[in-house]
């Protein structure tokens, strides 16, 4: 009996959390290896990717919020990539890599984000086709699973928006921003020498 959608779900959750807060217990032994300038340039482009991904989520919640068992929504950014909300999520997560002022920690953020996503991606697909069956098999077909594919982008006049669901997602995605002060105390302690700094990375 495949698992249900709240249970992936939750699955989803706890895997992001482990992943944080392993990727964070990294990064007390990483630093930047630009000079201040391109440190800070990183980190500036980074916040713009936060920002990106918490907009991102919320426009998908637009269209998705409470329906994604009861209904196909293949609309807004749902008919780019059936995805949406996970790609959003991924280039947030490669914003706050970009908080330690390392392309390469930005890059590993990003593709480790994908790769989690993709897996969870795919056992989602598995109960979504027992629930909606041929349309949602036809969807399969003509959209991609994660990147975007702008040519097949297609709206729709008017939105059921759930504005609790929306105001939710905001909260979920303002915690991508609880790490740029987490990071920054991280760069002082290593700075005034209380971390070490075993790895620098550009």
């Amino acid at each position: 009996m495949s698992m249900s959608l709240s249970r992936y779900q939750s699955r989803r959750r706890l895997v992001l959390a482990v992943s944080i807060a392993i990727a964070l217990a990294a990064l007390l032994t990483v630093r930047s290896a630009w000079a201040d300038e391109g440190h800070e340039s990183i980190e500036a482009i980074g916040l713009g990717l936060i920002c990106l991904g918490i907009l991102g989520r919320m426009w998908c919640t637009l269209y998705i919020g409470g329906r994604k068992s009861k209904e196909l929504v293949d609309r807004g950014p749902y008919s780019m990539t059936r995805n949406p909300l996970y790609v959003f999520s991924s280039v947030a997560a490669a914003g706050v890599g970009a908080q330690t002022g390392s392309l390469v920690v930005a890059l590993l953020g990003g593709v480790a984000s994908v790769v989690a996503f993709t897996i969870v991606a795919r056992r989602e697909e598995a109960h979504l086709t027992a629930v909606f069956g041929t349309p949602y098999r036809d969807y399969l077909a003509r959209v991609p699973r994660f990147w975007p594919a702008v040519r097949l982008y297609r709206d729709r006049e008017h939105l059921d928006v759930s504005t609790g669901r929306l105001y939710r997602t905001l909260g979920d995605g303002l915690v991508f921003l609880l790490a740029i002060p987490v990071l920054e105390g991280i760069e002082s302690l290593q700075i005034a020498e209380h971390l070490p700094a075993i790895i620098r990375l550009y």
